[in-house]
């Protein structure tokens, strides 16, 4: 996932850590259910004493469960169409019971993880992706063990997370939230988002969809690197909106 952006950062300012968290790619079946807060632990157990932090969707709620846990360490926060949870608690019900069924599918059989990967790709939010962005994400998802990934579904998904919708004050760090403009559901979260953060900001880019680490690594790693102003991607195909911004008391 993180392969493209990783080649466009700058070596010699960033020593780039891309993780595989619990439950995901070389890590063996977890023998404990798999927390957020084991995953806390084990990025800090891997980062520098100060580091920029960036996530991705599921690793976007993981980084700002970081982030908020040691605030004094993550320098700079980058957030790619993450969702800071769901609010109702009826509707985090649901989404536990729609976990719960893909778990069981994917601890069924050896074939459970083809099955679930092309269900999973087939979903609307990823309709529109070029086909180059659903060839590489299908290859990222067929490295994991679906044992282990029923385990981090169970863990990790939306459904058991307590929302931080109200914790988002806290940050004090900057904050940019990165969204595509195909993906509108994303693009409102992170409109939302700017305006809680006391330093941050939304960064869309122009015709992108869900998948950005695969579908424009450059303008990943330009708000990675160093966010400007005017939230212009090395292309020049992002446009940013600020959030609400605080003077020091």
């Amino acid at each position: 996932m993180w392969d493209g952006v990783l080649a466009r950062v700058d070596a010699e300012r960033y020593r780039a850590l891309a993780l595989d968290l619990p439950g995901h790619g070389a890590h063996a079946p977890p023998k404990a259910p798999v927390t957020f807060a084991a995953c806390i632990e084990q990025v800090l157990e891997a980062a520098g004493e100060r580091f920029v932090l960036c996530g991705y969707s599921m690793g976007g709620r993981v980084a700002l469960h970081v982030a908020l846990a040691a605030p004094a360490r993550a320098q700079r926060l980058v957030l790619v169409a993450c969702d800071p949870g769901i609010e109702g608690e009826r509707e985090r019900a649901r989404r536990r019971e729609s976990d719960e069924r893909l778990a069981r599918e994917l601890e069924r059989d050896d074939g459970a993880l083809e099955a679930f990967v092309e269900r999973w790709n087939a979903q609307p939010l990823f309709a529109n992706d070029p086909s180059r962005v659903l060839a590489l994400a299908r290859s990222d998802q067929l490295r994991n063990d679906p044992r282990a990934l029923a385990v981090a579904l169970r863990g990790l998904g939306t459904g058991v997370m307590q929302p931080l919708w109200s914790r988002l004050p806290e940050l004090s760090m900057p904050v940019t939230f990165v969204a595509g403009e195909r993906d509108t559901k994303f693009t409102a979260i992170g409109r939302r988002l700017a305006r809680l953060v006391p330093h941050g900001r939304l960064v869309v880019l122009d015709g992108g969809g869900h998948r950005l680490p695969l579908e424009d690594p450059a303008a990943v790693a330009s708000a990675i690197e160093a966010p400007q102003a005017d939230g212009a991607s090395p292309s020049g195909r992002a446009r940013a909106a600020p959030g609400r911004s605080r003077d020091p008391m």
